[in-house]
């Protein structure tokens, strides 16, 4: 299979996801939760049948935060199963929080839990998100680079970790872009859940990659390297069996968790499944290609 000579197309594709990512971003920007704002969590489940979002907005639009006059403003509602509700809120203290539940409808519904994180703590947890992405980055291109200091003909070894970073970069980049259209029209919010996705989303995404690098590494020792993109075309078909398997296996189990798991996590899987596709695909098609192209230039 000649996937190395169609690189255009597979560089023209990724170019039309990115930059239709890149315009999400402008135009929708990305929903951040209260994980990263600060704010308030409730979540409740109604005893019959649940309201509907507007007449829970209507009965809290009298109350004011914290006594100070400080209206609640747009609360974000988000079902959970049949009768469940999570409402995410700004900053409350207890007492409006119990006010809430005395508008809601005190014993026809049941409080499964509450949350309230400062804007401090908010951003600090969004600080620590940050460079959490940032240092993974930068160890997964020393390992790289260690890990292929035998390989220096004909790119060096860290260049191998330069290009994984990219094809990481061009996973999460275009991933955000999706949930900057979900956050939209959805109203999803990112969370904690989806740094977690997204970190997940690096290892498996670098994992295909070195699996075919490391493909590449065997045949450059015992060949010559002369035809340098013979070699890597050779690696990704080599490896290719091995990467759709399990990429494959591991969106069958992630499509069960999406359809048939909690709220609460629906939308983390539904990060990885989009995240494993693009990072399958960026790892057979893209880093390979990129390689390839980055060796011709050094040698032209």
């Amino acid at each position: 299979m000649e996937i190395i000579k169609h690189r255009k197309i597979y560089f023209s594709i990724s170019t039309i996801l990115f930059l239709g990512s890149l315009l999400s971003l402008l135009v929708f920007g990305l929903k951040l939760g209260i994980d990263f704002t600060g704010g308030s969590l409730i979540e409740i489940e109604f005893l019959q049948e649940r309201l509907s979002n507007q007449e829970i907005q209507e009965k809290l639009n009298d109350l004011s935060i914290d006594g100070t006059g400080l209206e609640l403003g747009q609360i974000n509602f988000q079902p959970t199963e049949e009768k469940g509700l999570i409402l995410k809120l700004k900053d409350i203290n207890e007492e409006t929080h119990q006010n809430i539940l005395m508008k809601i409808g005190q014993g026809q519904i049941i409080e499964k839990r509450f949350e309230s994180i400062g804007p401090l703590i908010g951003q600090e947890l969004k600080s620590k998100a940050y460079w959490a992405i940032i240092l993974s980055l930068i160890f997964i291109v020393i390992y790289i680079a260690w890990a292929f200091r035998k390989v220096s003909q004909p790119i060096a070894s860290w260049q191998y970790g330069l290009v994984a970073i990219i094809a990481l970069f061009h996973d999460l980049f275009i991933t955000i872009g999706f949930f900057s259209i979900f956050s939209h029209f959805k109203a999803i919010e990112i969370d904690l859940s989806f740094v977690a996705a997204f970190l997940t989303i690096l290892g498996y995404s670098v994992n295909n990659s070195i699996v075919i690098f490391d493909r590449a590494r065997e045949n450059l020792l015992r060949t010559n390297w002369t035809d340098f993109k013979k070699v890597i075309n050779k690696s990704v078909n080599q490896s290719l069996t091995r990467c759709l398997n399990t990429a494959i296996t591991t969106l069958f189990v992630l499509l069960a968790i999406f359809f048939l798991g909690g709220q609460s996590i629906k939308y983390f899987s539904l990060a990885l499944i989009i995240g494993i596709i693009i990072g399958t695909y960026s790892s057979i098609f893209i880093t390979s290609s990129l390689i390839v192209v980055w060796q011709k230039r050094k040698y032209r």
